[in-house]
């Protein structure tokens, strides 16, 4: 059945391309790109690679839409579908709007009113989580870290404790630097796995410690596209009473009685109130 839409039916579909291997090109992808009236491109270059690679034809009219013109665009693109035409909006690789342009569109149609819908299809992010042999059942995607030593850092304090499993994209020639910030932050220990050129003939997954990784990394030259997937932390260590003695003692030093200190400590860190009172006591004797 055919993909395009009567005049006055317009939509946003957002269609995931493939991220290696042709043969993952669905045929809703291969039919809207035959068909669509407008095609949104992050790269029209690597749409034109795309089309004759896939043996399709274009029909429609090609524009680019990337990070630097998608506000501008999503205006434009709007008024397309008001016409009534369908907006096939394709990124780089795998699905927009997910680390590719896309969101700013998608944002504004619903403002708008407008139907938007998606052709699903390859995600390296998904393929990354699904081989890494990490826990699947909870998971953040975080994208690229900052470029900036002093904010990439910063950025992973803030997620130091995140327990689930974490995504993240990165560039062949800073995944050393990168694999050394996670190792610095989240320990030597911490697993983690390399996927890089996924569905492509090269593909391969390095699996292991973050100080095995890091070794691995500064053993060679890295090339290809990079996901790195990052185990969750652990339990948290169970707080004890007498952990937070020192805590009591600063309030106790501003004027609040010993109870009062230690129900407002108590309350604070989850521990019973009857125990922290006695390991304060007992640290006093």
């Amino acid at each position: 059945m055919a993909e395009r839409v009567v005049q006055g039916e317009g939509r946003v579909v957002l269609a995931a391309t493939p991220i290696g291997n042709l043969g993952d090109a669905s045929p809703r992808l291969r039919e809207l790109l035959e068909t669509a009236d407008v095609i949104a491109a992050e790269d029209t270059r690597r749409l034109h690679r795309l089309v004759q690679g896939l043996g399709v034809t274009v029909s429609g009219r090609v524009i680019s839409y990337h990070e630097h013109n998608e506000r501008e665009r999503a205006e434009e693109l709007l008024e397309f579908v008001a016409e009534g035409q369908t907006i096939l909006v394709v990124s780089d690789a795998g699905m927009p709007a997910v680390s590719d342009p896309g969101f700013r569109l998608v944002s504004a149609a619903v403002d708008a009113g407008v139907l938007v819908t998606a052709v699903p299809g390859p995600s390296a992010v998904l393929t990354a989580l699904a081989l890494s042999g990490l826990p699947t059942d909870r998971f953040t995607f975080e994208g690229f870290l900052p470029r900036k030593s002093g904010e990439r850092l910063g950025t992973l304090r803030e997620l130091a404790q995140e327990r689930r499993t974490m995504v993240f994209f990165e560039a062949p020639h800073r995944l050393e630097v990168m694999l050394t910030a996670l190792r610095e932050v989240f320990g030597p220990d911490r697993q983690a796995a390399v996927c890089r050129e996924l569905t492509k003939t090269y593909e391969e997954v390095i699996r292991g410690s973050l100080d095995e990784l890091v070794a691995w990394a500064a053993s060679g030259e890295v090339r290809g596209e990079i996901a790195v997937v990052v185990g969750g932390a652990g339990e948290p260590e169970p707080s004890r009473p007498e952990d937070h003695i020192e805590a009591v003692s600063a309030l106790t030093a501003e004027g609040l009685r010993l109870k009062e200190a230690v129900a407002v400590v108590a309350e604070a860190q989850g521990v019973s109130k009857r125990d922290l009172y006695q390991a304060v006591l007992a640290a006093r004797s």
